[in-house]
């Protein structure tokens, strides 16, 4: 395995430039969280990820993921050497999002242009296909809604020597029809998308699965319990050969971000 100083456990989460969430990257920072995967779906852009490493002192940003058909090569290169001149070791260019009939051969011609080095790029990666894509092109590899026996078959495919970082679903929550219910209203989703759908097929669950998500699924899928619990969840990740995971944390709540839960989560987590 590889070391990218991420350490074991970081956080996946969505953030802008807003006062709320440069202060839940200082509260995390300050918690000693080591990384934050910025999620790209509620990212408004670039300039939120210059503002953030601006408004911290040492915690390490990663895009997870920026789709390359929203955002150019160039703007994202010229983000990256901005930030490597000013915060040099920072921020690291998680990429994806290659929507289309040929998602291979777009990440492939975005990555002849983009000019930012192979050792700090990373690549959204769930099937085998894109998985070799990330070992050759890349640092590594950052699959989401993955299990961590799933997780051992991507490692088999990067070889021993690449980033596997992976964005896991976190419940703060013991009581387990609750922190379930929790759960599936997340995972529920992504069954639609069908890249998705492809890879929780491979993994081995099936169309009836997909449509019932049943606890066994939701369990592989999301640690949720006692911080306790939670990382005895999160340790199946690193054991089936994850260097590190990004605890996404979900609550069921539209709001602000889980600063309280990451609070309770770090004297595990961190210890």
């Amino acid at each position: 395995m590889t070391d990218h100083q991420f350490g074991p456990f970081g956080i996946s989460t969505g953030l802008d430039s807003s006062e709320q969430s440069i202060e839940a990257a200082r509260a995390a920072e300050a918690l000693g969280y080591p990384a934050i995967w910025l999620s790209g779906g509620p990212l408004p852009g670039l300039q939120t990820i210059v503002d953030l490493v601006g408004a911290t002192t040492s915690i390490k940003f990663v895009s997870g993921i920026l789709a390359v058909v929203r955002y150019s090569a160039a703007d994202v290169s010229t983000t990256y050497a901005a930030l490597e001149a000013s915060a040099p070791g920072r921020f690291t260019v998680g990429l994806g999002g290659a929507h289309g009939p040929k998602p291979l051969a777009t990440l492939n011609a975005y990555l002849d242009e983009i000019d930012v080095p192979m050792e700090r790029r990373v690549l959204a990666a769930l099937g085998p296909r894109m998985l070799e894509l990330a070992r050759d092109r890349s640092a590594g590899a950052y699959p989401f809604l993955i299990s961590a026996a799933y997780a051992a078959e991507a490692r088999k495919v990067l070889g021993p020597d690449k980033l596997l970082s992976v964005s896991h679903l976190v419940v703060l929550e013991s009581d387990a029809d609750r922190a379930r219910a929790i759960a599936r209203d997340t995972i529920g989703f992504f069954p639609r998308i069908p890249g998705y759908a492809a890879s929780l097929e491979r993994q081995g669950f099936s169309a009836k699965d997909q449509a019932e998500l049943p606890d066994q699924m939701v369990d592989a899928l999301a640690a949720w319990g006692t911080p306790a619990d939670i990382k005895a969840k999160l340790t199946e990740h690193l054991d089936a050969g994850v260097d590190h995971v990004a605890v996404n944390v979900i609550t069921g709540v539209t709001g602000p971000q889980p600063v309280e839960q990451w609070r309770a989560l770090a004297p595990t987590l961190l210890a």
